[in-house]
């Protein structure tokens, strides 16, 4: 029993002491600021495990999480209003591909993805706007890509996404569509992973 488990940790040491190779499992972190397209600050997290399809390409699943104040706006109206911070939910896809040799720490990667959006209802109560047009988006689901580059040292990573959600419908309590929410974000990330080996031997 002693011997095997001084096997398996032979194994696993010899695992994560060189560059990543295809076949190897890892998992990673990233939290970050998220900003509407259109301005604004929010936040995010994204949890996702890998496979290493090859030494240098990763197929994912990124779960992901971000709180956004949304641009709203209103088809009569000339002006933009803030909703409140709703969370939208992802499940992406991902294909991330790394453009070193494979032996360098330093990593450069570009990623594209596809997958299902969740997106929270928000509310818009504005003194300015008639009481009959006040805003109620309800939650919605969306199908969308997206896009990200990003460079891995070692362990760690950083690295900047764009979502391109389509735009929501917004209805007054009638349940007419009196304007739109802006969906789409770009992502700002600090991260890490674990597992898959690392880069440079």
């Amino acid at each position: 029993m002693k011997k095997l488990f001084a096997v398996m940790l032979i194994m696993f040491m010899m695992q994560t002491g060189f560059a990543q190779q295809a076949g190897g499992f890892r998992f990673q972190m990233d939290l970050g600021a998220a900003i509407p397209k259109d301005g604004g600050i929010g936040a995010l997290v994204n949890l996702e495990p890998q496979i290493l399809i090859l030494d240098n390409l990763a197929f994912g699943l990124r779960l992901g999480m971000a709180g956004l104040a949304k641009d709203v706006v209103y088809t009569n109206s000339t002006e933009d209003y803030d909703g409140d911070i709703a969370g939208n939910a992802s499940i992406v896809s991902t294909l991330n591909y790394y453009l070193n040799n494979g032996s360098s720490r330093v990593a450069p990667y570009v990623g594209a993805g596809f997958g299902y959006y969740g997106l929270s209802n928000i509310k818009i109560e504005d003194s300015n706007i008639a009481k009959e047009d006040i805003g109620d988006l309800e939650a919605a689901f969306a199908w969308a890509p997206m896009a990200r580059a990003g460079v891995e040292v070692g362990k760690f990573r950083m690295g900047v996404e764009y979502n391109f959600i389509p735009n929501s419908n917004l209805q007054n309590v009638n349940g007419q569509v009196i304007g739109q929410a802006v969906n789409k974000y770009f992502g700002f990330t600090l991260g890490f992973f674990v597992g898959g080996g690392k880069w440079g031997k």
